[in-house]
């Protein structure tokens, strides 16, 4: 990934990374996801990642989801 971009948030559950990325998206901010989870045993977190200019709005979009 470029410079630019910066982990907003981890999760240890794919359905609440999806969620997150929509809701950012929904608000015109885009948003990766990277899945950094072992295939077999399903430890790691799964991480958003946003472009450092919408950090603090993303922090705020999202940070009730849980």
């Amino acid at each position: 990934m470029e410079d630019n971009w910066i982990n907003v948030i981890s999760f240890q559950k794919m359905y609440l990374a999806e969620i997150a990325k929509e809701v950012l998206e929904d608000n015109g901010i885009k948003a990766v996801i990277m899945n950094k989870q072992d295939a077999s045993y399903k430890f790691g977190d799964i991480e958003i990642y946003v472009q450092l200019d919408d950090l603090e709005v993303a922090k705020d979009l999202i940070k009730d989801i849980e």
